[in-house]
């Protein structure tokens, strides 16, 4: 197609464009995340400026030419009418960063998500606590998981974790048990729920009140260097998170790390001395961790408000 042809049928794409669907088409382009994002926005003005922005102006920002290349080529490709599309048809929303419904607890953290791809509901999950470990769990660590995703989901606590094999899935499932709301983040596009051996656990999530979320678009694989950016917002959905266990070298310490990034309450729960799976804990508990052994230890540390209905029950 002729560059003149080509631009004019881009302008009339664009200009159908709102600005949240501008956000999004700009989120999914993966060479600039949500610093970079924020930073175009703010100097254009909007979103829709943002993505309407042509080559010299985008060089001019101070973008690398590459980059301005790979970004033009992204907006040629982005279908936004067939995108949206398909969201809809499979059920999956999104909120940006500029609505009201946006989680309150991922708002101001650094780096955090300016677009959330959800099914399910998001809404009042703000009262969450994160539980994370090992896809490597231990006996020990699927009794510790449970006692603290059933009574912490008792009390009207929403659980988050990952998703993963493991203790991510333990947490998920003491949660769906007994009629807690639970929210799994994932590290792909909501078109791929995976590990698939887990996807019928989203699928209760959602079923039963809670959510499975994702910043990034449809048609993204869950990449191995897509999970620490996941953990991050594990982290940041979450008033605080407690570490069951992991190996001293583990990806449990990312989303540790994000924690205290975010200034999150951290605690972390002891473990036998002999276990290697106690590793990442014992690490962090020597860090300034809060130590846990029940949890009321959590709810006591950061005064959280318990729902009614859960207390009596």
């Amino acid at each position: 197609m002729p560059e003149k042809l080509w631009i004019i049928g881009l302008d009339l794409k664009l200009s159908k464009m709102t600005e949240k669907q501008s956000l999004a088409a700009i989120y999914a382009f993966e060479g600039f995340g949500p610093e970079r994002t924020s930073l175009l926005v703010s100097f254009f003005g909007s979103a829709r400026k943002t993505w309407r922005a042509s080559k010299p102006d985008l060089t001019n920002v101070g973008l690398k030419p590459n980059l301005v290349n790979h970004f033009v080529n992204h907006k040629r490709q982005f279908e936004t009418s067939k995108y949206f599309e398909r969201l809809r048809k499979q059920n999956i929303n999104f909120v940006t960063v500029n609505e009201d419904c946006f989680p309150a607890n991922l708002i101001g953290l650094k780096g955090s998500p300016l677009v959330l791809y959800y099914k399910g509901n998001i809404k009042n999950i703000d009262n969450a606590v994160a539980i994370v470990g090992s896809r490597r769990m231990t006996s020990y660590g699927q009794t510790v998981t449970t006692r603290f995703a059933t009574k912490l989901s008792k009390l009207g606590i929403v659980i988050v974790s990952g998703l993963a094999l493991g203790n991510d899935a333990a947490a998920h499932k003491a949660c769906l048990e007994v009629g807690g709301r639970g929210v799994a983040v994932l590290a792909s596009g909501l078109d791929t729920i995976s590990p698939l051996t887990n996807k019928w656990i989203g699928l209760e999530l959602i079923k039963k009140g809670g959510a499975v979320v994702s910043e990034y678009p449809m048609g993204m694989p869950p990449r191995r260097s897509n999970f620490a950016a996941r953990n991050r917002i594990i982290s940041g959905l979450s008033k605080a998170i407690i570490v069951i266990e992991g190996l001293r070298r583990s990806g449990t310490l990312y989303t540790a790390s994000a924690a205290a990034e975010q200034g999150k309450p951290l605690f972390a729960v002891p473990g036998q001395i002999t276990s290697p799976m106690s590793g990442a804990s014992h690490f962090l508990l020597k860090r300034g961790a809060m130590m846990i052994t029940s949890a009321e230890d959590v709810l006591g540390e950061l005064d959280m408000k318990v729902s009614k209905r859960r207390k009596k029950s």
